[in-house]
């Protein structure tokens, strides 16, 4: 696990107005009060998880779970915290809830300009399978869509051939 100054805790909807201000801060679409409050609400298939440091939400972290895959709806840091391993933290500390739900592989869609997001992923296994044209809309920009098997499952340690 990476050393870091901050902790790490489920998200609450004490947390709206800091996660409201990553989306601001960090997406060209950035999703509004409402949809995060339902995204908090859907405790059943849904796991948010915030960074905090010094009382501050610095980053957070969204998964949606779909039979036994794990999907990354959104992760976010604050653009001052950057480079710090936040994002980093974050994936690590949800990897293993994950796989106790059940969840054998993720998936996430990423912006093809975010060289940045991109290579974080990588570290985590993701892949490229395909592009969703034209994704982020407003922002005209394409996505790319990434696969990974989680670690400590059956599926980490087969490697599938194309």
């Amino acid at each position: 696990m990476t050393e870091r100054a901050w902790s790490i805790r489920l998200a609450g909807r004490r947390d709206i107005g800091d996660l409201l201000e990553i989306e601001r801060e960090q997406f060209p679409e950035p999703w509004s009060r409402r949809m995060l409050l339902d995204e908090l609400s859907m405790v059943e298939s849904r796991r948010y998880s915030v960074a905090v440091e010094s009382g501050r939400v610095i980053g957070y972290l969204g998964l949606m779970f779909v039979l036994d895959e794990v999907h990354v709806n959104t992760l976010g840091v604050r653009a001052r915290d950057e480079g710090r391993g936040v994002a980093t933290s974050l994936l690590e500390e949800a990897w293993p809830a994950a796989v106790e739900r059940g969840a054998t592989r993720a998936t996430l869609e990423v912006a093809v300009s975010n060289e940045r997001a991109q290579a974080l992923y990588r570290r985590f296994g993701f892949a490229p399978v395909g592009v969703r044209r034209n994704y982020y809309a407003r922002a005209g920009e394409d996505a790319l869509v990434l696969w990974a098997d989680l670690p400590g499952t059956e599926r980490d340690e087969v490697t599938p051939t194309l």
